[in-house]
C-alpha cells in the first residue's frame, strides 16, 4: 500500500513541534508538484512563536 502526501497548502494553520524544526513550507508531508518553492520559516526566532509563509500564507504555531 502505497502512501500518499497530503495536498499542499490544504490547511491555513498549522501546529507544529520542535521534532518537526527547522520549518519549511511546503511541510515534508505534503505534495510539492502543485505548491511554491520550499522555503525555511525561523519559527523560534520570531515572537510569540508563530510564522506565516511568505508564498501561501499559511500560519504555523510553534507548540512547546
Amino acid at each position: 500500500m502505497s502512501q500518499t502526501a497530503a495536498p499542499a497548502n490544504a490547511e491555513k494553520r498549522y501546529t507544529v513541534q520542535r521534532a518537526d524544526l527547522p520549518l519549511s513550507c511546503p511541510l515534508p508531508s505534503m505534495a510539492l508538484w502543485n505548491s511554491h518553492p520550499r522555503v525555511y520559516l525561523p519559527i523560534e526566532s520570531e515572537p510569540n512563536h508563530e510564522a506565516q509563509c511568505p508564498y501561501c500564507g499559511s500560519h504555523f504555531v510553534l507548540q512547546d
